[in-house]
């Protein structure tokens, strides 16, 4: 068992970043995810790897893309309006088959918004973002400790798929401290380098990676291929969490730091007698929607919280498919729901339904 650290996430995804046997960062910076570039300033040259401040997050994503190419792990993160500006790059990356690792610390928008934290990116996070058909694998931690036990998977996920993974965080997590411990270090060069990549043609036929295609019955075949992978995906790779859901007559549906919240109200509200559970996804694309639905029987209703006006109800109800009341309640614009609220739109749904 390693030594527990107190860690800001920030800084946690970073040192993660690094164990997992990454040597390659580039970005911009932007609040509130700026102690992850400074992390990697610090700490990646004494190990051997490269950290660049790009001009942009136009810039650094296609840094990321050339670096990718190569066969090497590389990483970015961002926050949401410079998310936006990387969508070009993510779906030349996502076209071109290349394995990236992105973290998106959700701040309020529209536009610049304020650097208070949000979830109002799950839309650009999980129907495509970019031009094209494609999707990422969109994964969703609620805790610092649980942002580095995934990072390792994202990369494992990436490389296995060649396909890019979204860690999607929220200003909370990546502001937050908590105790976490590391238990990999992975070495670079215990990576293999795989047979597609851009690596000299010296010897053997060269390897071609790009997303342009003038052909259009070529271009059709690359998105049914696209298709097939993401549904392996969808069949293999799903995860969530359930919780206190063996007897729940009520449902909450939340990701990220609300599914903590939920905790909190959960406690309060099982003392008062109400059987309530939380459904919690921790994969958002592809989102586990035969593992939700497989609880409308027992349900009453369900309440999805968010931090927004309403992004995930949508593949909650899909889940639901109108078997079962289906609520909503959102907070925007950067503020954070309390436990006080949240039990006050609970218990005003219960005299309602009854």
């Amino acid at each position: 068992m390693s030594e527990k650290i107190f860690m800001k996430g920030s800084e946690a995804i970073a040192e993660a970043v690094i164990k997992a046997g990454c040597r390659f960062f580039y970005g911009y910076p932007i609040t509130p995810q700026n102690e992850t570039p400074e992390y990697f300033a610090r700490k990646i040259p004494l190990v051997g790897g490269l950290y660049l401040q790009a001009e942009s997050e136009v810039a650094g994503i296609n840094m990321v893309y050339g670096t990718a190419s190569a066969g090497k792990r590389v990483f970015t993160s961002t926050s949401s309006p410079g998310f936006s500006l990387m969508q070009e790059g993510i779906s030349y990356i996502s076209g071109a088959n290349v394995p990236v690792v992105v973290a998106n610390v959700v701040r309020g928008g529209p536009g610049l918004g304020g650097i208070s934290p949000a979830q109002s990116d799950y839309f650009q996070a999980t129907k495509g973002g970019g031009h094209g058909d494609y999707k990422l694998l969109v994964i969703a931690p609620s805790t610092v400790q649980e942002i580095v036990d995934l990072v390792p998977k994202a990369f494992e996920l990436a490389e296995k798929y060649r396909t890019v993974v979204e860690l999607l965080l929220d200003g909370i997590l990546g502001q937050m401290m908590e105790a976490v411990e590391f238990n990999y270090d992975v070495k670079p060069e215990d990576l293999p380098t795989p047979s597609w990549a851009l690596t000299g043609a010296k010897g053997r036929s060269k390897n071609l990676i790009l997303s342009f295609n003038l052909d259009p019955e070529k271009l059709e075949i690359n998105n049914l291929e696209l298709n097939k992978k993401y549904k392996e995906i969808e069949k293999n790779e799903k995860m969530w969490e359930e919780y206190n859901l063996e007897d729940a007559e009520y449902i909450f549906v939340a990701f990220g730091t609300v599914a903590r919240i939920i905790k909190s109200v959960i406690e309060v509200e099982r003392k008062k007698g109400y059987r309530v559970g939380l459904f919690r996804p921790i994969t958002l694309c592809p989102f586990p929607y035969e593992e939700l639905r497989k609880f409308v029987p027992q349900a009453k209703f369900f309440f999805d919280v968010e931090m927004n006006l309403g992004q995930m109800i949508e593949d909650t109800r899909l889940s639901i498919l109108d078997k079962k009341p289906t609520y909503f309640y959102g907070r925007t614009g950067g503020i954070v729901p309390t436990t006080v609220e949240i039990i006050e739109q609970f218990e005003k749904l219960m005299k309602e339904v009854k």
